[in-house]
């Protein structure tokens, strides 16, 4: 090969080399340049708690390991009521995020609410006998007249866990596993008397559990937001979910498919507790958000 052709070959060679440099650094330039996922901003606690609907399903039964808990009310309506020590018994259900009539929650509350999932256990303690008027918070709802109730004995607590293994992101996890309730009896138990297009949120169920209708019945608890000792929960996320009361009522629906699902706790205080399967066997309840005598979640 003559020394022309040398030449040409090498100087190929090299004009390959700087192209191969430049574009590998413009590569990593641009890479360097995505930005990061954007934070999710905190919904106010009306936004929040506006659109927070859980549909309740029956589970398959499951004793968790022996757990006592010591609980403090933290909505501004019942602070005065003592501190309990409870013990968690049976698991009897599982509440998990909905949609009525395709009213989809807007943004930032969507984010959050899709991952809310509260897993009830049987508990027992005091009789309050509390006194208190509710208002329906839900825009669909807020047409219905407001209703006066006695708060009765604790009938469960429900705590936040994730399916299958499906954590949300941070910001988001950051607040839903603080959210624990304390379900106590009511009378009267008032019929709502209303029927509503019920459809899943939470990615884990949307495509399993079809969009159905409900027929939404009595009202048979109170559900407030209470404080596990030894969890110590951001002022941020205090300051939403203080204001979470949800009223359940009984609901009839058309069977649903059975799902198995594996539940883990997310909250700090049971976060050791063992992963647990349950099966979804039959939607028995629709959890919605309400006032309480007349104390408007700010927002």
């Amino acid at each position: 090969m003559d020394r022309a052709v040398i030449g040409i070959h090498k100087r190929r060679k090299s004009m390959f080399r700087r192209i191969a440099s430049v574009t590998v650094a413009m590569l990593s330039v641009a890479f360097l340049a995505v930005p990061p996922a954007a934070a999710v901003s905190l919904p106010s606690p009306k936004e929040l708690t506006a659109y927070l609907d859980l549909e309740c399903f029956k589970t398959s039964y499951y004793q968790p390991p022996a757990t006592v808990l010591q609980l403090r009310h933290i909505n501004p309506v019942l602070a005065n009521l003592p501190i309990e020590t409870v013990t968690l018994g049976p698991r009897e259900q599982l509440c998990v995020p909905v949609a009525k009539n395709n009213q989809i929650p807007p943004s930032p509350s969507l984010d959050f609410i899709r991952y809310i999932d509260l897993s009830c256990y049987r508990i027992s303690g005091a009789t309050v006998n509390t006194g208190l008027v509710l208002s329906h918070l839900n825009p669909l709802l807020q047409g219905f007249p407001r209703t006066q109730i006695t708060m009765t004995s604790p009938q469960h607590l429900c705590v936040p866990v994730i399916k299958n293994n499906a954590v949300p992101p941070d910001d988001v996890l950051k607040l839903v596993r603080h959210i624990d309730l304390k379900c106590y009896g009511i009378t009267p138990n008032a019929p709502l008397n209303t029927q509503l297009g019920l459809r899943q949120l939470n990615p884990v169920l949307a495509p399993i559990i079809p969009a159905h209708a409900a027929q939404v019945g009595y009202a048979r608890q109170l559900c407030v937001p209470v404080q596990k000792a030894g969890d110590n929960i951001p002022s941020d996320v205090f300051s939403i979910i203080r204001w979470i009361d949800l009223e359940k009522f009984d609901l009839n629906v058309a069977a649903t498919p059975q799902v198995g699902l594996q539940l883990r706790h997310i909250n700090p205080v049971l976060a050791h507790l063992p992963a647990e399967q349950a099966v979804l066997t039959g939607a028995s309840q629709l959890a919605l958000p309400v006032a309480k005598n007349g104390a408007f979640p700010p927002g």
